[in-house]
């Protein structure tokens, strides 16, 4: 029994030392290599597929300058796309259009540069001309031509003569289309002559696609304007410190005490309304330009075509605010990504 004991114990002792032995290594070393060279042949499909993407993109890089590619991260976005996908479904206007009043940025733009007739939203060139053609004290003589005016009007007689002043009031508050020839007539003899002085205004202001053919939008085959235009134009006009003041006044009375009301209810239905115009005719639908202001920031809104004007421009004031403030966070380079502001033309820049 004590032999067999000795044997049995010997026998597990060679055993461990064969297998601890070089040989026996060896052995479990070849078994190794056998596995990881059929591990290696099972994901080498996988692998291969991971270097040809990273050739794909290589070739991509590839593709795309160093300068080329710094030139286009400097370049600002055009959040006007963005916004117009985000607001699909939300307005009824053919187009529209939101600009930084500061700085000239797109905030917004549906179409903007599509014409068509601007109905009364091309009286703020008259008012504006006439702002800067009189005191306000001179008298205005009223034509028959004049006072045949269609409604909107402030009733004016022929051969009546009225303050400047007022009449302007009348144009830009009650959108008076009499008293916007009459205006006209004073200051370039004919409604002809005075509708090419308005177009060379509106160029001059950085419109680009504004014809006018009337005093007070009326429909005129030939006339035309856009809502860029429209903006562009009113950004200018409201740094005229009585033209920004007339523009503000929801309620005033002639001289002869008659009372003149804004059409322009934004001034007391939306937070920050500081001046707007109004305009419709069958062929224009519904028109709109106006600015806003909140917190330091300003901005001006316009459109064409609208069904449901009101209600289009509360949609585009928060919209454009909210625009604003997004940009306003970003970096003075525009360099670091996230949302960015394309700039305007920059005939439309604040000079």
């Amino acid at each position: 029994m004590g032999s067999f004991s000795c044997r049995y114990i010997l026998s597990v002792a060679l055993l461990i030392f064969l297998l601890a032995s070089p040989a026996g290594a060896q052995h479990h070393v070849k078994n190794a290599k056998v596995v990881s060279l059929h591990s290696l042949h099972k994901f080498a499909p996988e692998q291969g597929n991971i270097a040809a993407k990273q050739e794909k993109c290589a070739e991509v890089v590839k593709l795309v300058p160093a300068e080329e590619l710094k030139r286009k991260v400097a370049e600002p976005l055009n959040v006007a796309s963005e916004a117009s996908s985000e607001l699909h479904g939300k307005l009824t206007c053919r187009s529209a259009y939101i600009m930084d009043a500061k700085t000239g940025r797109v905030l917004f733009d549906r179409s903007a540069d599509r014409p068509g007739q601007p109905a009364s939203t091309i009286k703020i060139i008259t008012g504006l001309i006439a702002v800067e053609s009189f005191n306000g004290k001179e008298m205005v003589r009223t034509s028959a031509y004049a006072a045949n005016m269609p409604a909107s009007k402030v009733y004016l007689k022929k051969g009546d003569s009225y303050q400047a002043t007022d009449l302007i009031n009348a144009v830009l508050l009650a959108s008076a289309n009499d008293a916007s020839v009459a205006l006209a007539e004073k200051v370039a003899g004919s409604e002809q002559a005075f509708a090419r002085l308005m177009t060379k205004k509106a160029e001059a202001l950085g419109a680009q696609n504004t014809i006018c053919k009337s005093a007070n939008g009326l429909t005129k085959e030939g006339q035309q304007t856009t809502a860029r235009d429209l903006a562009t134009v009113f950004n200018r006009a409201m740094h005229n410190p009585e033209f920004a003041e007339r523009m503000a006044i929801a309620e005033t009375r002639t001289s002869d005490g008659k009372i003149l009301r804004s059409h322009n209810k934004a001034l007391w239905t939306l937070d920050g309304a500081v001046g707007g115009k109004t305009g419709y005719t069958v062929a224009a639908g519904k028109t709109y330009v106006g600015k806003f202001q909140r917190g330091g920031q300003s901005i001006i809104v316009s459109l064409m075509g609208s069904a449901s004007m009101w209600d289009d421009i509360a949609t585009l004031v928060e919209h454009g605010f909210a625009k604003q403030e997004m940009a306003s966070r970003l970096p003075a380079d525009n360099t670091s990504g996230g949302v960015r502001v394309s700039l305007a033309n920059p005939k439309s820049m604040i000079r």
